[in-house]
């Protein structure tokens, strides 16, 4: 089945980074993605490094099956913006969040990704893909 925006007509430098990541977080794009986040009281969110995202997900015995670039660094960030202190309640519930996310069994390759570039699209957010490159 193909996806129904391979029919739409990509920004510049789309499909240079497509080719590269297919729909999946560089490390760029995470970054730049973070950058933007506010935590429930409008804080820039801190930005945690792969190597302490993937430690917290051991401490926790988070094993992801769907483990593509840098898309549970940008989901774990996601939790912590938006639900860190109300629904996920801890460092144990964020990381099964995360996975809860990225191995959804009716989920999709890339969903995190195709998330954020629909919240993109709906807020007006340019994203300068030959920058994310």
């Amino acid at each position: 089945m193909e996806r129904f925006d391979y029919y739409d007509i990509k920004p510049s430098g789309m499909e240079a980074y497509l080719g590269l990541y297919g729909h999946h977080f560089s490390k760029k794009m995470c970054e730049w993605a973070i950058s933007r986040m506010r935590d429930m009281n409008g804080n820039h969110v801190q930005l945690k490094s792969m190597d302490q995202v993937d430690a917290i997900l051991r401490a926790h015995g988070i094993k992801l099956e769907n483990d593509y670039g840098y898309d549970k660094v940008f989901v774990m960030h996601m939790g912590i913006s938006d639900y860190l202190g109300s629904s996920i309640r801890d460092e144990r519930a964020l990381a099964t969040y995360v996975k809860d996310v990225l191995d959804d069994k009716d989920g999709y390759d890339g969903i995190a990704f195709c998330r954020f570039l629909a919240d993109c699209e709906s807020k007006g957010v340019p994203i300068i893909w030959e920058d994310m490159v």
